[in-house]
């Protein structure tokens, strides 16, 4: 059996009891699994202090002395026991309220302890409470140099004793065990161009470092491997998919494609979106199936790009479908391809959870027998029921709202996958794509189209409120229109609501009928109640719209110029973003008012200067990704691949494009592994596809 993949109750030390809280609150189940637990900070312990200059702060500190005295003492709730330790001249109060009895038993007189921990103040009177009690011997004896590590620790642990001095001494005795099993896992020329040190010296030096230069030369060494072997997966998985999953393969850009786009295109296309169209054409001319995610801010003209690939699709006689997460969403998808695709002989149509019965039947037999070509829904496409003929391209819209398993219904309607095009409108940072996405082939809308302007945006206080009224009966003169956005919070549904009714209640007030008239849409209206709210905004029979988020997408109103945001500092970056672009549709200038109020976080006010001062999405994404992480950003359908060990997707962005790199050059030159100086690829490789984590292998 291979010696890494012991049981870590067989470890000195750990035993049986230890080993189930080990597993049940770190997932440390393994010798492997206990190698790979990284530390997450190094005490520097080449400094001793004496007691009577011990910094007047809450720092850690060690000192080196005996204890004169101990005795347990009483208190409100258990009891405590309490030692008098002497440096020779000073003295300090140790303390611990936990485990008491068998480290009392443990105490020696007369003995010299090294003491470590985190110093309390109480006026002039220093205590540390549960410091690390070393005997001068064996603190020489131990191999842990200057760097001391600090694992990660739950309270559990601590209260059961697996202190700190516990997991040291433990990976002390694993090193001792497994020290010839270590194997190098990077070919010796990417070793040698990046200088990096040995898999075994990296390993050793994680956990107990000789210097500072040692430390940053080990975590350097491991991120990269973390990295490189995340970029192998998602490269091979793509190339594999390509290899494997054969595509329709359309060869026309015929009639359809033809005829719209001289006839019946609203506008001339950007650059961006020609460069689009035409790696998406090439795609779909491979005779693979295209995996390709769309990015593209707000306004930038995906849907538009979306329609001449679906168009290539009807010119090879295919069918072609949009999948979108909302009802409204669909709706708004299926008016805008209605209208643009004009006088054209196409058959269209909508398929969503509230679709009468006669319509679906309708729907389900003209796809069948081919009749339907271009058919918008919502999850509703991927029921049992829903049966092309033949789908030959599917378009899957805000994509991260779908999960794996929902978008791979979509796949087994045919024979052969359709092509898919996956968009989002939320941009992605380029790190955060080349880990998420990485086995996806992405393009990007990165310009708007002529004529648009970028909308202003300022921040205002309940103090400026009458001044954003007055502001907003200027423009309703000028005939536009004005989004009012509440927060939901679902915790706090009933605030929200009240909020919503008090706001309303304000604004009917100060835009009284006849002369204004108000939409409101909420959670608790019904479908049908919010539809005809929506519909009469989006025909012009109300100048405002009160509503909480349920409009953040789908709705275009070209003639909506403001969007005023309250609570903005209760919104996340990216939702401000989205509620934005809902804005902006049209030629005229158009505003965003971001309402907040006095008191604000540091990470909100940070959002809120940032919408200030850019329209840009990307910029936005990437400060999202600084405040928020990348696990919250992409949600969990998608953070499975960013639960990393060492390495940060933030602070180590240059190192994961060093790490794509040679990870594309290795599967560019060599696909299969099979050239000898790709070894320790190879086999690292497999064992990580066989263990599906990129810390279950080096054995």
């Amino acid at each position: 059996m291979d010696l890494l993949q012991t049981p870590i109750e067989y470890l000195k030390g750990i035993g049986p009891n230890r080993a189930s809280l080990l597993k049940e609150e770190l997932g440390i189940k393994t010798y492997q699994d206990l190698l790979h637990f990284f530390p997450n900070r190094y005490i520097d312990r080449t400094t001793f202090y004496a007691i009577s200059k011990l910094p007047q702060n809450t720092s850690e500190v060690q000192i080196k002395g005996t204890i004169l005295s101990h005795k347990i003492i009483p208190q409100a709730k258990g009891k405590r026991l309490a030692a008098i330790f002497s440096d020779g001249s000073s003295t300090i109060e140790l303390v611990w309220f936990r485990g008491y009895k068998w480290i009392q038993e443990s105490l020696k007189k007369n003995t010299t302890y090294i003491v470590f921990g985190r110093l309390n103040w109480y006026g002039s009177k220093a205590s540390i409470a549960h410091p690390e009690l070393t005997p001068e011997d064996e603190y020489k004896q131990s191999n842990l140099g200057a760097f001391h590590p600090v694992y990660p620790s739950t309270e559990k642990l601590i209260n059961k004793g697996i202190s700190q001095r516990v997991m040291k001494q433990s990976m002390e005795h694993l090193f001792r065990q497994v020290h010839k099993e270590f194997h190098e896992t990077l070919p010796t020329y990417i070793i040698e161009e990046l200088k990096l040190i040995s898999r075994k010296e990296a390993t050793i030096q994680i956990h107990f470092p000789a210097n500072q230069h040692q430390l940053t030369r080990a975590q350097f060494r491991l991120k990269f491997e973390e990295l490189f072997y995340i970029q192998m997966q998602l490269l091979q998985k793509n190339r594999l998919q390509k290899q494997k999953v054969k595509g329709y393969v359309f060869e026309n850009v015929g009639v359809n494609f033809n005829e719209f786009y001289t006839k019946y295109l609203p506008f001339q296309l950007t650059n961006a979106q020609q460069r689009v169209v035409r790696e998406i054409r090439n795609d779909m001319g491979t005779g693979k199936q295209m995996n390709r995610l769309l990015q593209g801010d707000v306004g930038s003209g995906k849907t538009m790009v979306a329609l001449l690939s679906m168009l290539i699709g009807l010119d090879n006689g295919f069918q072609a479908c949009m999948m979108a997460p909302t009802e409204i969403l669909a709706q708004q998808h299926y008016k805008s391809l209605e209208e643009s695709l004009g006088g054209m002989p196409l058959n269209i149509a909508l398929l969503t959870g509230s679709s009468k019965t006669a319509q679906r039947k309708e729907i389900h037999q003209a796809l069948e027998d081919g009749s339907l070509h271009i058919l918008i829904g919502t999850h509703a496409l991927i029921e049992e029921k829903v049966r092309f003929k033949n789908l030959g391209i599917a378009i899957v819209d805000e994509q991260h709202r779908f999960g794996v398993a929902q978008r791979a219904k979509l796949w087994r309607k045919n024979t052969l996958p359709p092509h898919v095009l996956v968009m989002t409108a939320t941009p992605i940072p380029r790190t955060l794509a080349m880990s998420v996405y990485g086995d996806l082939d992405i393009s990007v809308i990165d310009e708007l189209p002529p004529g648009r302007k970028s909308i202003k945006t300022v921040l205002r206080s309940d103090s400026n409120r009458l001044q954003v009224f007055q502001f907003i009966r200027e423009e309703i003169k000028l005939g536009k229109q004005i989004y009012v956005v509440y927060p939901l919070i679902q915790e706090s549904e009933k605030m929200d609501y009240k909020d919503l009714m008090d706001g309303y209640e304000s604004l009917t007030r100060e835009f009284p009928l006849p002369d204004y008239r108000i939409s409101i849409v909420h959670g608790k209206m019904k479908p049908k109640d919010k539809d005809i709210e929506m519909q009469r905004f989006v025909e012009g029979k109300t100048q405002l719209m009160v509503a909480t988020t349920v409009i953040e997408v789908g709705v275009n109103v070209p003639n909506a110029s403001v969007m005023i945001i309250e609570s903005a500092e209760r919104f996340g970056l990216s939702q401000l973003h989205q509620l934005r672009g809902r804005v902006g549709r049209g030629n005229d200038q158009s505003y965003c008012i971001l309402m907040s109020g006095h008191k604000k976080s540091k990470v909100a006010s940070t959002r809120l200067q940032t919408m200030v001062q850019t329209n840009d999405g990307f910029e936005i994404a990437e400060v999202d990704l600084r405040l928020r992480g990348p696990g919250d950003l992409m949600g969990t359908q998608q953070s499975g691949v960013l639960e990393l060990k060492i390495a940060d997707l933030l602070k180590d962005q240059e190192l994961l494009k060093t790490a794509r790199y040679y990870a594309k050059k290795i599967i560019t030159e060599d696909p299969e592994l099979v050239d000898k100086t790709h070894r320790e690829v190879r086999i690292t490789y497999s064992k990580i596809t066989a263990h599906k984590n990129i810390w279950n292998y080096i054995s």
